[in-house]
């Protein structure tokens, strides 16, 4: 089970999270951000990065350290066309079944390749002490909509509504450049970007200026 909308009072127990991204007038300023979890792969990657290509759309790619360092040339590619980076750990693992030191050095070994200091824990899964530590040095980034891209059971159709029922200005948007994704997302990506076009938004990336990071 999953949540496609983040609940308020999720959002209320982890204050210092990123969940959206605020905007002091959605009328006048339509702004998604797109956000890609587990590449880059030679597979899926390059889709996305033509995709958004055709509407001018910059993203934030979070990435597996063990991706990047499978796939240097994809990765290159992200940064060359101006995408946001940010990190997914190492090895994807799960803050829950981690032991704290082990988690951290894996944040860590996948910040320094990535370069950046915005963190996405996969699965969202992270331990409160595990925060902690990991917020003295990065920005952890979670997200407002979830797509469900990685369902194997979900239809593009559903996938398609999670995103235009929940996702407004200033909302994150989690997909997945991954394989296990690739079906749906090779069919919905096309369809959301066209969408909120269609709307008049634009879509923009996370960087590290997006917030006051305060970090040593």
């Amino acid at each position: 089970m999953y949540l496609i909308k983040t609940p308020q009072f999720i959002r209320n127990s982890f204050p210092g999270f990123v969940w959206d991204i605020s905007i002091k007038d959605t009328e006048l300023e339509k702004e998604i951000y797109l956000t890609f979890d587990d590449g880059p792969v030679d597979e899926v990657t390059p889709f996305v990065l033509d995709q958004l290509k055709k509407y001018d759309a910059k993203a934030t790619f979070f990435c597996v350290g063990e991706n990047i360092d499978n796939h240097p040339k994809i990765f290159k590619q992200l940064i060359k066309a101006g995408h946001s980076i940010g990190s997914h750990s190492y090895n994807h693992l799960s803050g829950w079944f981690t032991d704290n030191a082990q988690y951290y050095s894996n944040v860590v070994k996948a910040a320094e390749l990535s370069d950046s200091k915005l963190f996405r824990p996969p699965y969202g899964r992270i331990k409160p002490s595990q925060a902690k530590k990991i917020q003295e040095d990065y920005k952890i980034i979670m997200w407002d909509v979830l797509s469900g891209d990685f369902d194997p059971n979900i239809t593009v159709e559903k996938c398609f509504d999670n995103v235009i029922s929940n996702a407004n200005s200033g909302s994150i948007v989690v997909f997945h450049d991954s394989i296990k994704s690739y079906a749906v997302l090779k069919q919905v990506l096309p369809m959301v970007l066209d969408f909120y076009h269609e709307e008049g938004y634009t879509f923009k990336s996370i960087t590290e200026d997006s917030f006051q990071l305060n970090l040593n």
